[in-house]
């Protein structure tokens, strides 16, 4: 059912997308949000630079220029294209639910099919590099801030959200384990909340390294609620951007002093040459896969179903597995 342009109330598209964002803090998670506000960025920033200032004024030619627009302005693969149209989409329903926009203009945005390969992102940290980041971070800057947290990400493949919510007193060197908790109410989440709390064993080595960590480099501060955070800098907890930019840094080829002819510092310094932290977890799920850790084992430590493991994380080459496969039948 249509709603007639006569029957519409005037509304500033910034306007209904702040409204439409507070709709959505009530009913989701905080990431979900986060991404609803990422995604209806660019569509406020298209909107200002053609004029358009009422909701009212939208129509179907409109979001085909839009979805043009923006795969050539962030020069996008498919599958976020269409991750970022489909947010359009349910944020003009939303939009005709109060009378924003015609009720059926959300039938009109266009979602480019996605197939099954096209959803996977194969930037993945091999495990010689991982190793030659770590001698180099051992070597020249052993306990700091930089090793500590590419090496909790390297050796326990958690998310950087999970990385971001660990205390001082989540870290047990004595047990040689860290122990991932959600708390929501005091600022840090785990991605599947309860269900990703869990104990994840270290290495002695590491456990070593993170003691002088603590001792030598991590600012002695506290959060908003009173918490000491485990990766730290002078303000207090490492947000998610700032450990993500590290990461960046830290991943490029010329942090190390190798040649990285065609590098270029973007406006965040990333180096094309880097990966990001999700590829960090990739790597490091595929290194013990290949190191015949068996799929249940890797996938309770990393807080990943076996389908997704399958889907998303394993990059074991054809090869890689058909050896495997025969080490243990050579053992029958």
């Amino acid at each position: 059912m249509s709603t007639r342009n006569d029957k519409l109330e005037p509304i500033e598209p910034s306007s209904a997308r702040e409204l439409f964002l507070q709709h959505k803090t009530t009913g989701c998670a905080e990431k979900t949000v986060q991404s609803y506000t990422y995604r209806t960025e660019h569509f406020i920033r298209w909107c200002d630079e053609n004029e358009i200032e009422n909701m009212n004024e939208l129509t179907g030619r409109d979001l085909q220029e839009y979805r043009l627009w923006r795969q050539k302005d962030g020069n996008l693969k498919k599958i976020t294209l269409n991750q970022q149209m489909s947010t359009i989409r349910v944020f003009l329903k939303w939009c005709g639910s109060i009378e924003a926009v015609p009720a059926d203009l959300y039938e009109k945005v266009m979602v480019p099919r996605v197939r099954p390969q096209d959803e996977r992102n194969d930037e993945t940290l091999d495990s010689d590099v991982a190793e030659e980041i770590l001698d180099y971070l051992s070597t020249y800057q052993y306990a700091s801030r930089e090793h500590a947290v590419f090496a909790l990400l390297w050796e326990t493949g958690i998310r950087i959200g999970a990385a971001n919510s660990l205390d001082v007193g989540d870290v047990d060197t004595d047990e040689e384990r860290i122990n991932l908790v959600h708390r929501p109410e005091q600022g840090t989440q785990l991605k599947n909340g309860t269900d990703g709390e869990r104990p994840v064993a270290i290495s002695s080595e590491l456990a070593r390294m993170f003691e002088d960590y603590i001792e030598m480099t991590r600012e002695e501060v506290t959060d908003e609620h009173g918490r000491r955070p485990f990766i730290t800098t002078t303000q207090g907890r490492m947000v998610r951007t700032t450990m993500r930019r590290l990461v960046y840094r830290v991943t490029a080829p010329c942090f190390r002093g190798k040649s990285c002819p065609d590098c270029t510092e973007g406006a965040e310094g990333k180096c094309g040459k880097s990966v990001s932290p999700h590829a960090i977890r990739r790597g490091s799920i595929t290194h013990f896969l290949s190191q015949d850790v068996p799929v249940e084992i890797v996938g309770d430590r990393m807080n990943v179903s076996r389908d997704v493991l399958d889907k998303h994380y394993d990059k074991r080459t054809k090869e890689v597995k058909l050896e495997q496969r025969r080490g243990y039948l050579d053992k029958i």
